[in-house]
């Protein structure tokens, strides 16, 4: 019965090869009517668009432990330092280029870590190029060939326009076969939980996608980009018709963030939680469709309190688009970019109202103070912030988080010895609650002797004592 499927969609697909020729062809969709009508070919658009599509290759440089390290025959000779070797890795992805200067979008796992990365184009020269930003929650990555040169770019297309049933084309570098291209169908939009990070908004596809497609284009039919190709659903490492690709206008805004030559990619905040809306909930509040963010939990003068929005409430859409889950939300309030204003709909006991929510980044409420605690407590090595939406954005804490993180342990340290770990919230120390690394410091200089100190790590307390 599965090779049935898959048969008849090969069929469906060629009969929907037929496109008008016309640049309305995305949205006048038909069925060939004739035997010419059904020989058509996507080698035009293929040739039209494939020298935009690069290939990325990354290498870095790892630390291999001695497979003799404890060995006291060959520590006899080399004492505890034993040698370890250096080993090259590298990956192997996809790119597209979207701005004839050379500036290519990629996935962000492609290039992570990476000590030297080279472009390789389709007609086979290769270029050194940057990393000019990237961000591992929307796993995007913009990079800059190190040339004068100009090349071909792919268009970037609005997403939202695509449609379940449109024809796209994928072309990237599989298993590093070179440069190939697939085609299919858009199976399914807005799709989240795909992988592990923290933004969760993917076209489905059923363009065959593997290993090495990462950060190649998924395409429609007029030739524009709709998406990167990130993400395969498989058992077996291979593509089995589920490929899933970030749209193209999460593209734009992540690309506009690095030409305006930002440090880090910035979302804006809301000052709010929210969860998925079950199927108890919906009942629970007379809503005929499981859909929407439920609010859970809001900020006190966050810019979702001051919009007026109230726990238990249901964000159903933005800018009257439908928000299905959390994720879309954020997909939405991203994508409408910092230092606008989006209208929300809410719902609430049945009815309906529009809330004005504007969009900024994250706030430093708490004075952004940096301090590394030296001396000699339980401490020493541990860097430490006071915590605000801003810090807590930028250790990928949740937006809520307060009093003072440790943001970093210095290796070999004796807080490293101790067990401190990068986002520890320190709550208490011998009673004392903790709520600025100046009060941090000040118990750290007097010396107590004996510590009993209380840290928050993922929403858990842990209580531990020191001398």
């Amino acid at each position: 019965m599965q090779g049935l499927f898959k048969r008849a969609s090969v069929s469906l697909f060629a009969l929907m090869l037929i496109l008008p020729a016309a640049a309305d062809a995305q949205t006048a969709k038909t069925v060939p009517e004739s035997q010419m009508q059904m020989q058509l070919s996507f080698a035009p658009l293929v040739k039209q668009t494939s020298g935009a599509v690069v290939n990325v290759y990354a290498e870095k440089i790892v630390q291999r432990q001695s497979p003799f390290a404890g060995d006291p025959f060959f520590e006899q000779f080399f004492g505890q330092q034993m040698p370890n070797r250096s080993e090259k890795q590298s990956s192997l992805g996809s790119g597209v280029i979207v701005e004839a200067n050379g500036t290519v979008v990629t996935n962000n796992h492609v290039v992570e870590g990476a000590d030297d990365i080279k472009i390789a184009l389709s007609d086979g020269r290769e270029f050194p190029c940057k990393v000019v930003l990237r961000d591992d929650r929307v796993d995007l990555a913009v990079l800059k060939i190190d040339t004068k040169e100009s090349f071909p770019t792919l268009p970037i297309g609005n997403s939202d326009s695509v449609e379940v049933g449109d024809l796209v084309l994928a072309i990237g570098n599989p298993f590093g076969v070179g440069q190939t291209v697939t085609s299919g169908i858009v199976s399914a939009l807005a799709r989240n939980q795909v992988v592990r990070n923290e933004f969760g908004f993917f076209i489905q596809t059923d363009a065959s996608i593997n290993p090495g497609n990462s950060g190649g284009a998924l395409m429609n039919m007029k030739g524009e980009l709709i998406g990167i190709n990130t993400a395969i659903f498989s058992r077996g490492g291979g593509s089995n018709g589920i490929g899933f690709a970030i749209p193209a206008n999460l593209v734009k805004v992540f690309l506009a963030s690095a030409d305006a030559g930002v440090k880090s990619f910035e979302r804006p905040y809301v000052g709010a939680s929210f969860d998925a809306v079950t199927s108890e909930v919906a009942e629970a509040l007379g809503l005929n469709k499981a859909r929407g963010a439920l609010v859970v939990k809001v900020s006190e003068g966050g810019p979702a309190a001051k919009a007026g929005l109230k726990a238990g409430e249901i964000v159903t859409a933005v800018d009257g688009i439908s928000v299905e889950h959390p994720d879309a939300l954020l997909y939405r309030l991203t994508t409408a970019g910092l230092g606008k204003s989006v209208k929300l709909t809410v719902v609430e006991n049945g009815r309906e109202e529009q809330l004005s929510l504007s969009l900024d980044r994250a706030p430093e409420t708490s004075p952004r103070d940096q301090r590394t605690i030296g001396g000699h407590t339980p401490f020493t090595g541990a860097v430490v912030e006071n915590l605000s939406p801003r810090v807590a954005d930028e250790l990928r804490m949740p937006p809520e988080s307060a009093g003072v993180v440790v943001s970093e342990v210095k290796e070999d340290s004796p807080a490293a010895r101790l067990g401190f770990e990068p986002k520890d919230i320190i709550v208490s120390i011998n009673g004392t609650d903790v709520k600025s690394t100046s009060e941090l410091s000040e118990i750290a200089d007097s010396d107590p002797g004996l510590w009993r100190v209380e840290i928050e790590r993922d929403g858990q307390r842990i209580r531990q004592f020191f001398r």
